[in-house]
């Protein structure tokens, strides 16, 4: 990806940075210089330092005082520390989900979930847009439940996950047909308003993806 210098500075600099992150070219631990960034990309220090502000409250690095910033961990404690988290927060939206959908949500819900599972079904189905699709079938679902705390909470995790699963990649791709069986089970549980068996649902496949990606950052793997 060739750095471009878009109109809102800061957060181009921060999802430019973001995507290095997760795809490894920055390595949890390594140090972000502000001086060195802006003097790369020709931008000004107080941008990168806005843009490392973004990525702390993305879980992507830590800033620490006479430190400064470094990528955050993510080995398999990390992941599972994550995910635990995470999953809460989806299980609540799932929950909210079942109580305040309304019939004329119906269409854009299933299109949503429909356009994810369509991705994990082609031969050459990408990580990156099965990864995205996921994504937006949660902002789809964060639309209809109108909670701005929860949205802004599961739109934080975001790229922490998405570099969660770039680093699982390999196992990920392996168990898409249980990926898809549970996005078309929890769309039927959420329309039928079926809190209870949602939840369940949310939880077991999170344990489920948690565990894989502890296998994939686990010292042997």
């Amino acid at each position: 990806m060739d750095f471009q210098v878009p109109n809102t500075l800061a957060e181009q600099i921060a999802n430019y940075l973001a995507e290095h992150i997760m795809t490894g070219q920055i390595k949890p631990g390594q140090r972000l210089h502000e001086a060195t960034t802006a003097k790369e990309l020709q931008v000004s220090r107080a941008s990168v330092k806005e843009a490392l502000y973004t990525l702390e409250r993305w879980h992507l690095i830590e800033i620490t005082p006479r430190r400064g910033a470094s990528a955050t961990k993510l080995d398999a404690v990390h992941a599972s520390e994550l995910y635990d988290v995470y999953m809460h927060l989806l299980i609540m939206l799932a929950r909210r989900l079942c109580e305040r959908w309304r019939e004329e949500d119906k269409t854009t819900l299933l299109s949503a979930v429909g356009h994810v599972t369509g991705q994990m079904q082609r031969k050459d189905a990408n990580i990156t847009a099965i990864v995205e699709a996921s994504f937006e079938v949660m902002d789809v679902c964060c639309q209809v439940v109108g909670n701005p705390y929860l949205t802004e909470a599961l739109t934080n995790f975001k790229p922490a996950v998405s570099r969660a699963y770039y680093l699982s990649a390999d196992r990920y791709r392996q168990d898409l047909d249980r990926t898809g069986r549970f996005f078309t089970n929890l769309t039927n549980a959420i329309l039928a308003r079926d809190a209870g068996e949602s939840e369940a649902l949310v939880a077991d496949f999170g344990a489920h993806q948690k565990a894989l990606i502890q296998q994939a950052l686990a010292p042997s793997a």
